[in-house]
Parts: C-alpha cells; sequence; structure tokens
C-alpha cells in the first residue's frame, strides 16, 4: 500500500487550478521530489498532504485512509520548512522536545528520543544552544530532528536548503539522503534546484503549470524525457527540430532542415507531419574529423572552454542553429584537438538521444 496517493487533486484560486488533477502514489520508504519552477504547484501541492491547504476537489490518502477535514496537528506527517521555524527562545533540546510535550510524552522517553534525534543529527554537545548562536547548517539539523522525533509516517520539506551557501547546501543534500536511509521513512521533498532533485531523489515528479509532467527514476527523467520541458529543465541539452520520416519500434528518423538526417529513441509515433524534437546531452556527444557512427553532424567549432573537470565545446551548425559538447578530460585526451573555426563533426549513438513529440 503506498504511503501517500494523491488522486484526481485539484486547488483553486482566483477562479485558476495552481493544482490540476495531479494522480500520484508515493511508496513507504521513498524518497520522492517535486521539481519544477516558482508556481507550478508543487508548495501547494505539499501544503495540501500536509493539511495547510483543502483541496478544491479531488483526494489525498494517506496510508490508505482518506484525510479530507482531518487537521494538520492530526495527520502523522511533519513539515520542515525553509526558514526552519524553531523556537528562538528555546534551546537545541526544547525545540526537538516541543513535539513531545504537545504529545504528553512521559519525561523519561521524553528525554531518550530527543537524545537519539540529537545524535542522529551529529548535534551532541549543542542540547543546551539557542538557535541564535547556530549556524545556517546547524539550524536546519534541529529543525529535522524536531521533525523526526515525532516519529511521522511522511516528512514533507518544502525548500530546506534554500537559505544555505552553495557549499553547505550541498553538503547537506548528501547528509540528507544518508539520514533518509538510516530512518526509512517517506520523504517528499519540494524544490526547483535539479542538482537536489538529481543527488538525493528515487524518483522525481517533474511539475509545471500545476499540471504533472513526468515522474519516474532520476534516470529515467534525464535519459529518456517525455517532453521537450522536462528535458530542457533538467540539465544541459541540445535540441534539434524536424520531422519524423521513418520509424522501426522505438527507433525514429528525423529529417532536419539545412542539417541532416538523424535517429533517435522515440517512445510514441508522431502525427503525420507534426514537427518533431531530437534531444541529445552534451555528455553523449563526441568530436570526430569524419562522419562516422550512428548521427553525425557537420559543426563549426565556435569556443573552447576548460571547465577543470570537462572541455566544453560550443558549435554552429549550417543552419543557424547551435550544439554544445561535452567531453571529460580523459575523453580529450582521445580526441581530436578543435580549433577555433575548424569545421568538425559532432557524432552520438542513437540510444543516445530521444526524439519528443510536441
Amino acid at each position: 500500500m503506498a504511503t501517500i496517493e494523491l488522486r484526481d487533486l485539484v486547488k483553486s484560486f482566483g477562479g485558476s487550478n495552481v493544482v490540476d488533477e495531479i494522480s500520484l502514489q508515493i511508496e513507504a520508504g521513498e524518497f520522492l521530489t517535486l521539481l519544477g519552477p516558482s508556481g507550478c504547484g508543487k508548495t501547494t501541492t505539499l501544503r495540501m498532504i500536509a493539511g495547510f491547504e483543502q483541496p478544491t476537489s479531488g483526494q489525498i490518502f494517506l496510508a490508505g485512509e482518506p484525510v479530507a477535514g482531518v487537521p494538520a496537528y492530526r495527520r502523522n506527517v511533519n513539515t520542515v520548512f525553509q526558514n526552519y521555524a524553531l523556537f528562538p527562545h528555546l534551546t537545541v533540546g526544547g525545540n526537538i522536545e516541543f513535539g513531545l510535550k504537545r504529545q504528553r510524552v512521559p519525561q523519561p522517553a521524553r528525554a531518550r528520543r530527543v537524545a537519539d534525534a540529537v545524535d542522529m543529527v551529529q548535534l551532541a554537545g549543542l542540547e543546551d544552544r539557542l538557535p541564535t548562536e547556530l549556524s545556517g547548517g546547524q539550524q536546519q539539523r534541529v529543525a529535522l530532528a524536531r521533525a523526526l522525533v515525532n516519529r511521522p509516517k511522511v516528512l514533507l520539506l518544502d525548500e530546506p536548503l534554500g537559505a544555505l551557501d552553495l557549499k553547505l547546501r550541498r553538503a547537506m543534500q548528501l547528509e540528507l539522503k544518508a539520514l533518509q536511509r538510516s530512518v526509512g521513512i517517506t520523504f517528499i521533498y519540494v524544490t526547483h534546484d535539479q542538482e537536489e532533485a538529481m543527488t538525493m531523489s528515487d524518483r522525481v515528479a517533474v511539475m509545471k503549470s500545476g499540471k504533472l509532467l513526468q515522474v519516474g527514476s532520476v534516470q529515467d527523467i534525464y535519459d529518456r524525457p517525455t517532453s521537450r520541458f522536462v528535458a530542457g529543465f533538467i540539465g544541459e541539452i541540445n535540441f534539434l527540430t524536424g520531422v519524423e520520416v521513418a520509424r522501426s519500434g522505438h527507433k525514429a528518423e528525423i529529417s532536419v532542415a539545412g542539417v541532416g538526417t538523424f535517429t533517435g529513441y522515440a517512445r510514441e509515433a508522431s502525427p503525420n507531419g507534426a514537427p518533431v524534437t531530437l534531444a541529445v546531452r552534451p555528455e553523449r556527444i563526441r568530436l570526430s574529423r569524419e562522419s562516422v557512427g550512428d548521427n553525425a553532424v557537420p559543426v563549426t567549432i565556435r569556443n573552447v572552454v576548460f571547465r577543470g573537470s570537462d572541455l566544453v565545446l560550443e558549435a554552429t551548425l549550417a543552419n543557424g542553429g547551435s550544439m554544445v559538447a561535452h567531453h571529460s578530460r580523459d575523453q580529450a585526451s582521445s580526441l581530436p584537438q578543435p580549433a577555433i573555426g575548424e569545421s568538425m563533426f559532432f557524432t552520438w549513438r542513437t540510444d543516445g538521444s530521444t526524439i519528443l513529440v510536441e
């Protein structure tokens, strides 16, 4: 049984659907991320699960039970917010203990659970400090401990790392995923940061304008996007637009005006004559002085950028379009050394690109 199930969930404000008929099942122990740009409805969805907002229509189930009308404090979920919402007058221990006191957990049990939670988030020795005496990362750990000490079935996290600097945020991403694995409860995480989603998630649900566009593993979302928006939102990617001219199973061939004919993986057939887009990730492309392999497009090298771990090649196509290729340092050492203005080929395998129908 799914820990959380959303059925045809709708939330309207001022006559507009900010969440538009979302259906989704989230399994026990899963780390699922709602990913999308600002205003796509992901936080509103999280707030409805938490009980802070009521759906306009549709249903929410927690452990198989409908929660319509059940107030937030009676749902076995806890929420961690971006601003942490710590009580400034309470110590670290007092903040963590607060929910247990409201539940009237006996003092000896409270003390044990608080101590366990402090150890879990690596804050031992800081129990008597106030929030103002902590760093941003430490405050975030207190907020997590306060939520986890209540032993919820589901932990909801609304961009909890957004206030941290880049280095600390990346470190906390790994800590948060490790913590989720150790406690084994369901995490539902909201972010607009694709790197966060890819670092931590078991599955990602991509949203746009209140709609759920695609749900899948990080690898599936990255390698096999189902729409141009999803492909472009997650990671860097090249697009070539043309028309489908041949198909064999999931292999399709498209013709791109002024550039050539290419093959890629296609989930679905395109309507006759409708434009399609071939999407290929920069790291899938190889540089060559010859037209070899499944796909090869003639390019003129426009720029070569060394970024430490990889080499970025920017190129212009015959029709005026552009493409980008990324090579790791090891790959770059075995490939031709391009000069700016040189005519070469970008090549890639059929299974390294996806054809999108839009």
